[in-house]
């Protein structure tokens, strides 16, 4: 799949292989040569991309109160794993909104990537969805409880201020904008085209 990470990246190189395979996480290891030219074993983990998605619904914004077996109870975005089924980011982002929300919009931008830990390959894709299309049932997995709620712009920024749940990973784009239009005019994520 082609994605945009960010320019500094940290990836796994090509000569690495896959020591052991999970459910989720995968172990690369690799030899490098050391600054005196000695040898060593390297690694890296890896596991598949997130998405979390601002959706726009008149002047408020989606915020899931979402429960996962032995995660306990949190705010978060919509959003969830990209799969490797999945088309492109945007196509994952649709179905965990979809799923998670019943909601589908017309318009979509990733505004932020990012790679929470430099030794893990995993990157996170902050989505913006706005002009909802129609609403259906939700389709949550067995694994999670989820309630939709939909919240003024305001209280969102003050949650993702406090780092109440995921919310905190949207801070600086909250704190750039003044109102719900504000964020469908972020620019467009740039960064380094990757094929992964």
């Amino acid at each position: 799949m082609q994605k945009i990470v960010p320019a500094d990246a940290v990836l796994i190189p090509e000569q690495a292989t896959c020591a052991f395979q999970g459910e989720i996480f995968s172990v690369y290891q690799w030899p490098q040569t050391l600054f005196d030219g000695s040898v060593a074993t390297f690694e890296m983990l890896k596991r598949p991309d997130t998405t979390s998605v601002m959706c726009l619904v008149d002047d408020k914004i989606i915020v899931l109160d979402e429960e996962q077996p032995n995660s306990g109870k949190r705010r978060s975005f919509p959003g969830g794993r990209v799969d490797e089924e999945d088309e492109d980011i945007i196509a994952a982002a649709k179905r965990e909104v979809l799923e998670e929300t019943g909601y589908t919009f017309k318009n979509w931008r990733i505004v932020k990537v990012w790679q929470p830990v430099k030794k893990l390959e995993w990157f996170v894709h902050l989505c913006v969805a706005w002009e909802p299309m129609g609403q259906q049932a939700t389709a949550h997995e067995a694994g999670e409880k989820i309630s939709v709620e939909l919240l003024p712009f305001d209280e969102v920024k003050k949650l993702a201020a406090q780092g109440v749940g995921f919310l905190g990973e949207s801070t600086e784009l909250l704190n750039v904008v003044d109102t719900v239009e504000g964020l469908t005019k972020l620019p467009e994520f740039q960064g380094m085209t990757i094929c992964r």
